[in-house]
């Protein structure tokens, strides 16, 4: 079992950064892949980014690449979600999810993931 709360976000202006933060309460937190995902109102959750089982390799999505940066910090079992450049069609309920991994891979569906948080609101003002 895997305990996630996500922290960090908030309201913020376009164009403007925010730093989401998922902390885990597992002893094996490298025995999880980790992504991120968001869900606006009225739509589906959908993929941001994630890394492979192993840690070594991370996937975002078109939508944000070059805008967001996920990283993984084993030490504190931590997997943050650096946002830049933030656009008003960001803003969504963000929600850090967790599965033991099989396959050194990207886990892309919601779906795929075992376990999630409460989830975190970021609002992007135009």
């Amino acid at each position: 079992q895997v305990q996630l709360v996500e922290s960090g976000g908030g309201l913020v202006q376009a164009g403007g950064s925010l730093r989401l933060s998922c902390a885990a309460s597992t002893r094996t937190f490298s025995d999880y892949a980790m992504g991120w995902f968001r869900q606006a109102p009225g739509k589906e959750r959908e993929f941001v980014a994630a890394f492979d089982g192993s840690g070594g390799r991370a996937y975002s999505a078109d939508s944000v690449k070059g805008r967001f940066t996920i990283s993984r910090d084993n030490a504190e079992n931590t997997v943050h979600l650096q946002m830049n450049s933030l656009k008003s069609e960001d803003t969504a309920v963000y929600y850090c999810g967790a599965r033991r991994w099989a396959y050194n891979r990207i886990y892309y569906r919601s779906t795929d993931y075992s376990y999630w948080g409460q989830g975190t609101q970021v609002t992007v003002s135009s």
